[in-house]
């Protein structure tokens, strides 16, 4: 039966339910899968929750039974995931149809389901997020019985409706304001995760991307497009990449079979990856504020998992994987081409992985960009670069009625301590 192991220590074999609760193994690192299912998926899916619920049966059948799972992935799941065709062989996946408009939905309701099943006792979630991943959480989890959210989102580093999202939220979700960056935010959340007096007082766990249960419903959506194209040959994915829990969520597709050909993720400013790729070293370096927000990472820590599940081989990476930054001037320059050129609107994460298209040689193949987030969420941006406004749905429009709840907070790892002692 499938376990999940500490990168570090293949002695440490624990259950899904363990991973998804502890959130880091005892040694620090981060889990992984001991071994990785293989899929023949010959069936034609209606649904895509149907679909998603084979693909993650395999990770969690040890804890999870197949009438829960599909309960899970039903209520999970219940937006619809369109792949779009703009060009000859380019195709958009569209993944900001969930309740907060980013990509961040798909897994934040699958872990927030799956802990309401598991969950025996008193809960504490973790969460640094440089955007989307908070609201998408904060949404998820809301009034959860028995489990409380602690969001450490960087402060003036995220977007008007990304901070609406965060700190419009339920009792049992606090939003701390980190006088920092989101590397300062997943820092304490690692230290509070590594203090072990700390989680003797209190239980903890996390919904970052550090979190297993965050990368395996994102297996599904790859999946997805590739079934959806399945008579075109293998595809390209196009991944706009920061902390690389999206990347890895599709390399955990190929790895299992799933007919994949390659890999482009790019990143903006912060580019961690395409360094590490040139010699197999990077250097962390301060965090880059850009116009894409989410991908501001400095350190990504899916980087390990990464390096892991291709046995710390780089040119075995290399095979599969090619990487480009890009800088807020391409940015700006993508999303008006891509409005100009096939009347359609991106998000600036979504236009840092759009910037390659005008490169040939990806497309012998279908391409397939993911579009990771709604453009509405970055309307103060997009609008003047379109000279269009973007409508308000109601469900955001609802939130600025609403008063923020947020505490301020210097990055420092003793305030944040205290804070966690004190109210829980």
């Amino acid at each position: 039966m499938l376990k999940y192991r500490s990168i570090l220590n293949n002695n440490e074999l624990v259950s899904f339910s363990d991973a998804l609760f502890q959130g880091l193994a005892q040694d620090g690192s981060l889990f992984v899968p001991n071994k990785i299912p293989s899929y023949n998926l010959k069936k034609n899916y209606v649904t895509y929750h149907d679909l998603a619920k084979d693909i993650i049966y395999p990770f969690v059948k040890e804890n999870i039974n197949h009438n829960e799972l599909e309960k899970i992935c039903e209520e999970s799941f219940n937006f619809k995931v369109p792949l779009k065709k703009i060009d000859d062989k380019i195709y958009i996946l569209e993944l900001f149809h969930g309740p907060t408009l980013a990509f961040k939905d798909f897994a934040a309701r699958f872990l927030a389901r799956s802990f309401s099943i598991l969950n025996q006792n008193k809960l504490t979630i973790l969460v640094a997020t440089s955007g989307d991943t908070g609201g998408a959480v904060a949404n998820g989890f809301s009034g959860v019985e028995g489990i409380n959210v602690v969001i450490l989102y960087p402060s003036k580093r995220v977007t008007e409706i990304q901070e609406l999202q965060l700190t419009r939220v339920q009792k049992n979700v606090k939003s701390i304001e980190v006088n920092g960056t989101f590397d300062d935010c997943q820092k304490l959340v690692k230290m509070a995760f590594s203090d072990k007096k700390l989680r003797n007082n209190i239980n903890l766990t996390s919904a970052n991307s550090i979190n297993i249960g965050r990368l395996i419903p994102q297996i599904t959506y790859y999946v997805w497009a590739k079934k959806k194209l399945e008579n075109l040959g293998e595809p390209t994915f196009c991944v706009p990449s920061g902390n690389l829990g999206n990347l890895t969520g599709g390399i955990l597709a190929k790895l299992s079979g799933v007919k994949i050909k390659r890999f482009l993720a790019t990143t903006n400013s912060n580019d961690s990856l395409v360094r590490y790729l040139k010699n197999g070293n990077f250097k962390i370096e301060s965090t880059i504020k850009t116009i894409s927000n989410a991908m501001d990472v400095g350190d990504p820590s899916n980087l390990e998992r990464i390096k892991f599940l291709y046995n710390f081989n780089l040119n075995n990476i290399k095979k599969d994987l090619k990487s480009t930054s890009v800088n807020d001037a391409k940015t700006i320059k993508m999303i008006k081409k891509i409005k100009k050129d096939y009347n359609y609107t991106v998000c600036p994460h979504t236009a840092v992985g759009l910037a390659n298209i005008e490169n040939k040689k990806w497309k012998n193949s279908p391409v397939i960009y993911l579009a990771t987030a709604h453009p509405l969420k970055f309307k103060n941006i997009i609008e003047p670069i379109i000279e269009e406004k973007i409508k308000l749905p109601s469900s955001i429009k609802s939130l600025y009625k609403k008063k923020k709840k947020s505490i301020s907070m210097n990055p420092s790892y003793e305030n944040f301590k205290n804070f966690l002692l004190t109210n829980f």
